[in-house]
């Protein structure tokens, strides 16, 4: 019988240089993408995937996540003084979300080096990794697509997307095979292979990997066993390779936009867009857009 995933580890320790000079004093996971962090995004995807419960690596400097996620008794007590109610629902929604747990990486060490601090409070039971930078934009939400493949074959799944050559370098890219699933083979891959950033030349196609895992507890025996790559970090793609040699991984090509919010012009390209979708912005904003002259 397949395990439950209860439990979504979210990697937040990075120094986010590439929005240089707002993360000096903020958490990248802490930019506001609308009026909600991006990390907010990812932790309630998890929760509408039926996942209930947050691991969040953190590292210096990152307390402001643990303060979102956390009560706000001084702030609650003025908006209720106020009798602003609609503004205190919201931030007692954010609190009472999910349950949040907190792991330390000191170093910023590489990806799987943040999903191996998570290990003692994951445990012995399969586990689902979210990258906060990564805003999906789905009907039906991206980690719940990798679950219910998960749930099909008892096998890790990771996230897959089709990326232009031009840009593939700076993704891990899979070796894969088509799986027919659902009546379709156009959107599960039985993986071969997985290199980390290949030159546009050496990648073995153009799948790569997104923000979103599902693995089962042996990953952490493969990320203890790898030695560190360049800089002496530890990537999660190279445990994956090595995992490969004793198990079966599975890709799926999820339905669904995503924003390399990471990135400056993608973190604004989610910003209008999500904006414009909005029933309370939408409209005026598009007004607004249309009113440029551009």
């Amino acid at each position: 019988m397949t395990r439950k995933v209860r439990k979504a580890v979210f990697p937040a320790a990075g120094l986010g240089t590439r929005f240089l000079p707002a993360t000096k004093s903020m958490p990248k996971e802490m930019l506001p993408l609308v009026d909600k962090p991006l990390i907010q995004y990812g932790v309630e995807e998890a929760k509408h995937s039926g996942v209930q419960n947050i691991i969040i690596v953190t590292g210096r400097g990152k307390t402001a996540i643990e303060d979102h996620f956390d009560v706000s008794f001084e702030l609650e007590h003025l908006l209720e003084s106020r009798h602003k109610k609609d503004l205190l629902a919201i931030v007692r929604s954010v609190s009472d979300l999910i349950d949040v747990s907190y792991a330390r990486q000191k170093e910023a060490l590489g990806l799987g080096h943040a999903v191996l601090r998570a290990q003692a409070l994951v445990g012995d039971e399969p586990f689902s990794v979210i990258l906060s930078d990564d805003i999906i934009d789905s009907d039906t939400p991206c980690l719940r697509q990798l679950l219910d493949v998960y749930e099909f074959y008892s096998a890790p799944v990771l996230a897959l997307m089709e990326v232009p050559k031009e840009s593939i370098s700076a993704y891990g890219v899979v070796d894969a095979e088509p799986v027919a699933h659902n009546g379709g083979r156009d959107r599960l891959y039985r993986i071969r292979n997985l290199v980390e950033k290949p030159k546009a030349a050496d990648a073995p196609s153009n799948l790569a990997i997104i923000g979103r895992y599902v693995l089962t507890p042996d990953i952490f025996t493969s990320l203890e066993t790898i030695p560190p790559g360049s800089g002496g970090e530890i990537q999660l793609t190279d445990g994956l390779k090595h995992l490969l040699r004793s198990r079966p991984i599975y890709g799926y090509k999820f339905e669904g936009k995503r924003y390399d919010a990471g990135d400056k012009q993608g973190f604004l390209q989610a910003t209008v867009e999500f904006a414009l979708k909005r029933h309370d912005l939408g409209a005026n904003f598009l007004q607004y857009l249309k009113s440029l002259k551009l």
